[in-house]
């Protein structure tokens, strides 16, 4: 299979655009409209935007910084961006005050941008110069890679810029760069003519390749990991000597490999920076590559300097260029009978202790609740004394050290960070699967006959979930394979998938693992960044066209979390992880590897929105993803839901003749004060109350000349709106006593007329036994824990992200841990005698049910009891009426 690629997509030109447009009024690139003679050097002609140094050939920008800036201007105008620095996320390396809400109107004052960048001393040309900085931000999964190569071989074209490094966080990014650039060398040797070009690794065994980087005078790509050339400046001794890119070296005729680089004085594309030049020690570094400037491409720009173009989540949702989500939850339901115990966190800061989410006795009932504990603490108090954890709960040690972090109970038993026991974990796990393999399967039936791949991924946190060994090292499926396998299995007996011939194959060839390996070949756990998982990454890329065939078996992939930035194959329609999303940026991150739009067997994008859904099963429900998701996306992107830009005003537009014209950025700021003066509103733009177009009465005042665009208005409005089910639950103030109110007369004068009474209460156990094994009997039937599988379609528009549900269903869950003591439970709860409560449970001829559910048996005859109890109180007080003064008040005198 080949890929194809689109050559005309709009906003991909627009985002090359924005870069290319920033250098107007350097001399065009040909080399025979603008040569420069360079006789006796042996070079040749060189093209406008080259200069030769004394090491090679470096990039020549002929611009001021005045024309640059006007430059940027005019294309942050276009683009609708912020025209200054626009600070999303807090940098604690930079004390620069941030633009927070990234959206400052358009520079309109006709004044140069003040451009921000890096003061660098350029060691071939022997001055001091600016860097200056350019961020691009595409959502994830809009070809941001394409859009940045094809931004180098414009600037090749357009300017003769000639040398170009990018810089990447990671392994895994710089595998997918230089599949990018294979699998577009064709499509963009068309788009370009044919133009000559080279592209390397860095490597620090074959240096010699920055001394031709330097000297040649065609296109050069140099591609290149941060840790590469970044521990020059960590600052130890022994960093300082392995860093071979810094010392001189005979291959180079006594210089250092880096002097080459500076030579260029390349454009440095940085590949998500936020992860790049995070820290004061990257930025040095990436400055000794002497940057003629650097651009900067990220979805999730922790600070975007010089923003020129934007396309966030919500416009990538709204025009299709992503799959769209569906989210399937499996949350257990019912279910507080076992010793549930989940270990969160292990910290060591303020003295070691441990974070556990269990199940604890509340007002309500059984809940989860979050403790934090230390050694010695017992569950069974923490708990509220829930007999669950009376045996074998107290902590009975808490290892914090990183890697090995565990809590070891009283029992022996040992729970590892992020394990557990309890709370149906095993049935959830295994419904996900279960869900899973039926859209994937059902997604086959749908595409069957269209030559479309449909692929299925799994996250999981530890190897031994998919590959198990032995003591002699032999390998055997996990639990996870295993269950998948049985999955297969049966759903091929199932008529509806007869039609599927890959199905009957043999289970173990449609599915498989990408992990590291030792030396011996065994898989192993990794953090994604090491050694070992170099050929994991290039494994990866290397199948990345063999997975897409219909001739290819396989077809569920298992990866560990840490890898989950090298997995971005366009079929991917399917996201399963195992195990909790904890992380803040975790949601976005998963889907990132399944929303870029699918692929046929001739390569060609699918276009079809029937078609491109990405299916993630979550380990919450639909709600609480889709509210996560969107805080991700604010915090990330500067995406802020319900909040209205001044740019969003001066999109509305009205029919002048035959057509529309945009409104003037006066008129839309009268508009945008106008509703800040009735409410609808504030002053950073975010949507009020007030503003309620269905509501009976409502009415939106415009001034006289925008009258005409009311309607439009409303629209625009309402397409920012926040889903109602997102919401303050309260307004987290406290409430204070007014002593002065207490004092005053007429406080007393009520007091008095409360009158506090005593009563003593007479009741008959057996008239108790009989209504009470009554009510019992006539209880509602006890259901057994259930696993609750919920499918929902998630949509991200200007007005947040908003899930619908779909589908939903129940799976039982037999019960089959030990058996709590009810009589002591129902005592508890009621204070009866035991004597009482069993006579109580054997008259109702309903105790089986206890075996099903054991905790909602227990509570449901807790609270008919309890309401039984109050009716034999009502029915049976006797009043002693008398009048008591409140201890606590004080006394007020008379007027």
């Amino acid at each position: 299979m080949k890929l194809q690629f689109e050559a005309n997509q709009q906003f991909q030109l627009d985002a090359v655009a924005a870069i290319v447009d920033l250098f107007d009024g350097q001399p065009q690139g040909a080399p025979e409209y603008s040569i420069i003679r360079t006789e006796g050097a042996g070079l040749g002609a060189l093209f406008a935007g080259q200069e030769l140094t004394e090491l090679g050939v470096g990039n020549r920008l002929l611009i001021g910084t005045e024309r640059l800036g006007h430059n940027l201007r005019a294309v942050q105008a276009r683009n609708e961006v912020g025209s200054t620095t626009v600070r999303l996320k807090p940098d604690t390396t930079d004390t620069r005050q941030p633009d927070t809400a990234g959206t400052r109107e358009p520079d309109t004052t006709g004044e140069p941008v003040p451009i921000e960048g890096w003061d660098l001393f350029d060691v071939p040309a022997n001055a001091a110069r600016q860097c200056p900085h350019f961020s691009v931000e595409m959502e994830t999964g809009t070809g941001k890679t394409y859009v940045y190569l094809r931004t180098i071989f414009e600037l090749s074209r357009r300017y003769g810029f000639q040398k170009f490094v990018v810089v990447v966080p990671s392994v895994a990014v710089r595998e997918g760069v230089l599949k990018n650039i294979e699998v577009t060398r064709d499509h963009f040797r068309a788009c370009f003519s044919n133009p000559p070009f080279e592209h390397f690794v860095y490597d620090a065994r074959s240096v010699n390749r920055l001394r031709q980087f330097a000297q040649s005078t065609t296109l050069q790509i140099l591609v290149i990991n941060i840790d590469a050339f970044r521990k020059n400046f960590s600052g130890t001794e022994a960093e300082l000597k392995s860093n071979v890119i810094y010392k001189e070296t005979d291959k180079l005729s006594a210089r250092k490999p880096i002097e080459f680089v500076q030579a260029a004085r390349p454009i440095v594309i940085i590949d998500e920076p936020q992860s790049v030049d995070s820290t004061g020690k990257s930025r040095e570094a990436i400055k000794a590559l002497n940057p003629l400037c650097t651009l900067r491409y990220s979805a999730t720009h922790r600070t975007a300097y010089n923003l020129v173009y934007r396309l966030d989540p919500v416009r990538a949702f709204e025009q299709r260029l992503v799959k769209q989500i569906v989210v399937g939850s499996a949350a257990a339901q019912a279910t507080a009978n076992d010793a549930f115990v989940r270990v969160e966190k292990v910290d060591y800061k303020n003295g070691i202790k441990a974070m556990l989410r269990i199940h604890a006795q509340t007002a309500r009932g059984p809940g989860e609740k979050v403790l934090n504990v230390k050694q010695g603490d017992d569950l069974y108090a923490r708990s509220g004394e829930r007999v669950a954890y009376k045996q074998g709960f107290s902590i009975a040690e808490i290892c914090a050290e990183p890697g090995r972090e565990f809590v070891r109970f009283g029992s022996g038993l040992v729970l590892r960070l992020g394990e557990e026991i309890g709370g149906l974990r095993d049935e959830v796990w295994r419904a996900e699967i279960r869900q899973t393999v039926q859209h994937h399967l059902e997604k086959e039936l749908e595409l069957q006959g269209r030559g479309i791949k449909v692929l299925t991924l799994f996250f999981i946190d530890r190897v031994a979930n998919y590959r198990d060994y032995d003591g002699d090292a032999k390998p055997a499926p996990g639990k996870f394979a295993e269950a998948l396998e049985a999955e297969l299995a049966e759903r091929a007996r199932d008529p509806r998938f007869q039609s599927l011939d890959w199905l009957k194959l043999p289970a173990d060839r449609v599915h498989n693992g990408y992990f590291a390996r030792d030396r011996k070949g065994t898989l192993k756990d990794t953090r994604g960044d090491t050694h070992a998982d170099d050929e994991v990454y290039d494994l990866i890329m290397k199948d990345k066209e063999r997975l897409l065939s219909l001739d290819e078996p396989l077809r569920f992939i298992f990866s560990h979390s840490a890898l989950r930035e090298g997995w971005d194959n366009p079929n991917v329609f399917q996201i399963c992880s195992l195990r909790e999303m904890a992380s803040e940026r975790e949601r976005r991150q998963t889907l990132g590897r399944g929303l870029r739009l699918p692929v046929d067997q001739n390569g060609v994008r699918v276009m079809d929105d029937s078609v491109n859904r990405l299916y993630v099963m979550a380990n919450e429900t639909y709600e609480d993803f889709a509210r996560a998701l969107q805080t991700e996306y604010e915090q990330d992107c500067g995406v802020t839901f319900g909040t209205l830009p001044l740019t969003a005003f001066a999109r509305l537009s009205r029919l002048v003749g035959d057509r529309a014209r945009a409104i003037a950025a006066d008129e839309a700021r009268a508009i945008r004060d106008a509703l800040i003066a009735q409410k609808m509103l504030d002053a950073e733009g975010r949507i009020q109350p007030a503003f309620d177009p269905k509501r009976e009465g409502f009415s939106l005042e415009l001034p006289e000349a925008s009258d005409d665009i009311r309607a439009p208005v409303i629209d625009l409005l309402s397409s920012y709106q926040i889903e109602r089910h997102i919401r303050r639950e309260r307004d987290g103030r406290t409430n204070r006593v007014d002593r002065q109110a207490r004092l005053s007369p007429e406080f007393a004068t009520l007091w008095d007329r409360i009158k506090p009474t005593t009563c003593r209460v007479e009741f008959e156990t057996e008239k108790l036994v009989a209504r009470a094994a009554d009510a019992v009997r006539a209880m509602s039937t006890i259901a057994a824990p259930s696993i609750r599988i919920t499918s929902a379609q998630v949509s991200v528009r200007n007005g947040g992200v908003a899930a619908t549900a779909a589908r939903v269903h129940n799976e039982d869950a037999v019960f089959t841990g030990p058996l709590p003591d009810i009589v002591a439970y129902l005592q508890n709860e009621t204070e009866l005698t035991r004597s009482t409560i069993v006579r109580i449970l054997k008259d109702s001829g309903r105790l089986k049910e206890f075996f099903v559910n054991p905790q909602r048996y227990m509570d449901q005859v807790a609270a008919i009891l309890k309401s039984e109890l109050h009716r034999l109180l009502i029915d049976g007080k006797g009043a002693n009426d008398r009048r008591q003064e409140h201890e606590g008040l004080p006394r007020a005198a008379n007027p």
